[in-house]
């Protein structure tokens, strides 16, 4: 491909603990196959939650099946997804969310039970047209611009106000120009079909000021997380790229609905689906004992999958968030969702609490993780669910758990239920230290910083 399309750099990409993406790199022409044996050192102490100082040294050994041409980049640049190697031992560094996922695979293929995981992660996001946001010892700000919002109705605008924009609650599938993104949205839907990602649909969705959802096909765990990496990278740029700014953080405005990352997952074997049977649903016992194990850790699963403060502010009643712990088919008002499905290869389940800022590589791993618990030690549901959870009477519906109500509370319930996850050495007991001190800094930060509603609750006391 480098001599193919005459490219000029090579950029080495890796994600860190929280997710984020960082990068490297290099002119094509100091670019050879040793990059593949000896890999690029780069210093693991700047990475937040990874190595101390004194033992910096990592290397990044770069997977030449995710090789795609940069299609932002002014000259022509080459991407390639890395895996971070320890260069003590020569083995994959033990936080590297990316090496921690493949450990998984390989735990899966180990137990016997499949071959294949497969996940397919609905990633729901806003595009504005600009935030501004400020917090420090004087006070603190955020303000929210966006033409499409309910808000702006009253507002004046060059060229007039069109008038046409979602209600509170009314984003779900209107025609422009009441939707007024479909042309950044298509935009982004043929980048990620260039860069080798089918997309299956994209579409406004229900919340106001420009909620948005591009689904993409499913694939397996290592390299469907790969490819959320790949999604965040095109939606952000080419939003940028129209003069907007789009964000994954699931409750950025107050009183509408919050961003989703629901996941559909499956377990294969010889090319079986091993979730196909004769069921509830259609399901086999193995899929529904796999929704009993995550069912059972759910609230240390929330660490992972809903890994920031303001990831509680979506798990919240009223906003059609799943925060009822129960399973049902066709019941959006669960945490596990069985759709409906045309064939046996399509029987899956739907995992609905989890939100676009968590760490693909580690959320599926756990999911998974989870889900083989149940399955090694046939761990029933219970009943499904089939009503509207969210209109139980007060009774019925405190017999039915919730979701955690705060980060801190997720990482309490991880650092008491961890054994799941370290099975097969995928998850270590370092690794998941250093998350919940990551995250545990967080917790702290806004815990110690003064709001502004507490102004409107306080001031004048």
């Amino acid at each position: 491909m480098i001599q193919d399309h005459e490219v000029k750099f090579v950029d080495l990409r890796f994600t860190d603990t929280v997710g984020k993406e960082h990068h490297v790199t290099v002119p094509a022409h100091t670019f050879t196959a040793d990059k593949f044996e000896d890999g690029h050192p780069f210093d693991g102490s700047s990475i937040a939650g990874w190595k101390n100082i004194h033992a910096s040294d990592m290397l990044l050994m770069p997977d030449p099946d995710t090789a795609v041409l940069d299609p932002f980049m002014e000259e022509t640049t080459l991407l390639l997804t890395c895996d971070v190697v320890d260069p003590s031992d020569g083995q994959g560094y033990n936080r590297d969310p990316r090496s921690l996922a493949k450990r998984g695979e390989t735990y899966l293929k180990s137990t016997g039970i499949g071959d294949t995981a497969y996940f397919g992660p609905e990633l729901e996001f806003f595009i504005f047209d600009s935030v501004r946001w400020h917090a420090d010892m004087a006070g603190c700000f955020v303000k929210i611009e966006s033409e499409e919002a309910a808000w702006s109705s009253k507002k004046r605008y060059e060229g007039g106000n069109v008038g046409h924009r979602p209600a509170v609650k009314g984003g779900y599938f209107p025609v422009p120009p009441v939707d007024s993104l479909h042309d950044i949205r298509s935009a982004m839907c043929m980048i990620l079909e260039e860069l080798g990602i089918p997309v299956e649909v994209h579409h406004h969705e229900v919340a106001n000021a420009g909620q948005c959802e591009i689904g993409t096909r499913f694939n397996s765990l290592v390299k469907r997380a790969d490819w959320n990496q790949v999604m965040k990278y095109v939606i952000h740029n080419v939003a940028l790229s129209y003069g907007k700014t789009a964000t994954f953080m699931p409750k950025p405005i107050v009183g509408d609905n919050g961003s989703g990352m629901h996941v559909h997952q499956s377990i294969w074997k010889d090319g079986k689906n091993l979730f196909a049977g004769n069921g509830y649903a259609g399901m086999s016992e193995m899929a529904l004992h796999y929704i009993g194990g995550v069912i059972k850790h759910a609230k240390a699963l929330n660490a992972f999958a809903n890994p920031g403060t303001n990831s509680y502010k979506r798990l919240v009643s009223g906003f059609e968030a799943p925060i009822n712990i129960a399973y049902s088919a066709s019941n959006r008002s669960a945490a596990v969702r069985i759709p409906y499905a045309s064939s046996p290869n399509h029987r899956r389940i739907e995992i609905r609490f989890p939100d676009p800022t968590a760490n693909p590589y580690l959320t599926f791993t756990a999911l998974l993780m989870a889900g083989l618990d149940g399955v090694q030690n046939k761990i029933h549901p219970g009943e499904p669910m089939d009503k509207n959870l969210y209109d139980l009477p007060p009774e019925e519906a405190s017999r039915v758990p919730n979701t955690c109500a705060s980060l801190e509370e997720a990482l309490e319930h991880l650092d008491q239920d961890r054994e799941f996850l370290t099975r097969g050495g995928v998850f270590s007991n370092d690794m998941i230290d250093g998350f919940i001190a990551l995250k545990t800094d967080e917790v702290a930060m806004l815990r110690t910083t003064t709001h502004p509603v507490e102004f409107a609750l306080y001031y004048s006391l």
